[in-house]
């Protein structure tokens, strides 16, 4: 089966800037595909070519095994997208702005009508058909913009920060919303720098940095392409000071982990995190031994990972 996206050498340029830099970029039918990078490091500009908006400086796009043409004709109805900053027409009731948008890709009669219901049934906007649009919440107006986007029914959703500017509750129900899309066999790609919410419903993601892609994967395969070590998290019942300075004085052996840090918790001096450079499970019970050993009471333990916000903030303060 053709991937629903897919860019070979993907290149664009603005005058002598170079915003994307011979992106490769798979995506499967039916995935949630997160496109994870810092402002300006090229995201919106993915999305735009995407979506036909801008055309490439270089290499090719190809939608559902479509190869994307320079007047971007094929994007228009293989693609739905949401831009960051998204317009919206205040003069109009709920129901008018989403039959205009209707009229515009040729639905007529009785089906534009039943596209406008179900698409307010879906986003769940129903009971707000006669108001204004300006009257709705920024989380109203966000759903309206992301039902304008499915009016033609595009089998690809290209979503630019759908998250921001919304409250919890509405993140929360835009998560739902997306969920219900991907049941309904869409394929979304959605740029955001919120990797928490990412990693919740995303089936991929990939990180973007100064225009190149870092990394991609699925949510578990980049997390443990990126993890540099693991982090032991370790509860004692006294002699935390003891404790710390046994575990930073450790000398790494065939059986002992290498320690590249320990630290006390702030607000619980009796909670230490030791980070480890890659430790099996046989060196970690080795240092938990050789505390005990020691006559360190130990109450709890367990192996911490590194979220994947630390992993993103680490990965581009190197490149």
């Amino acid at each position: 089966m053709t991937n629903a996206i897919e860019t070979v050498n993907l290149t664009r340029r603005y005058g002598k800037t170079l915003a994307l830099d011979n992106l490769n970029l798979q995506v499967a039918r039916g995935s949630i595909y997160g496109f994870i990078g810092p402002n300006g490091a090229g995201k919106t500009t993915t999305l735009r070519l995407l979506a036909g908006l801008l055309e490439p400086t270089g290499g090719e796009i190809r939608l559902m095994g479509e190869r994307l043409r320079a007047d971007g004709g094929a994007g228009q109805h293989l693609v739905g997208y949401m831009p960051d900053f998204f317009g919206v027409y205040d003069d109009l009731r709920v129901w008018e702005y989403l039959d205009f948008f209707a009229r515009c890709y040729g639905l007529g009669g009785k089906r534009r009508q039943s596209t406008v219901d179900q698409l307010l049934d879906l986003v769940d906007l129903t009971a707000k058909r006669e108001a204004f649009v300006q009257s709705l919440s920024r989380g109203m107006q966000q759903r309206l913009c992301l039902a304008h986007a499915l009016v033609h029914d595009p089998p690809i959703l290209l979503l630019d920060e759908p998250a921001s500017g919304l409250d919890p509750r509405a993140r929360v129900e835009l998560r739902e919303l997306l969920r219900t899309l991907r049941d309904m066999e869409k394929t979304i790609f959605l740029s955001s720098h919120i990797l928490s919410e990412l990693a919740e419903i995303c089936t991929e993601i990939g990180i973007i940095d100064s225009g190149r892609m870092v990394v991609s994967g699925t949510v578990d395969a980049v997390r443990r392409q990126l993890q540099g070590g693991n982090t032991l998290r370790i509860r004692v019942l006294r002699a935390a000071e003891q404790a710390e300075a046994l575990v930073r004085d450790l000398q790494p052996a065939a059986n002992l982990p290498e320690v590249v840090q320990v630290r006390r918790d702030e607000a619980d001096v009796h909670l230490l995190y030791v980070e480890l450079r890659q430790a099996n499970e046989e060196q970690q019970a080795a240092l938990l031994a050789h505390l005990l050993v020691q006559g360190i009471p130990i109450s709890d333990y367990h192996m911490q990972a590194e979220d994947l916000e630390h992993l993103f903030l680490r990965l581009t303060e190197v490149t």
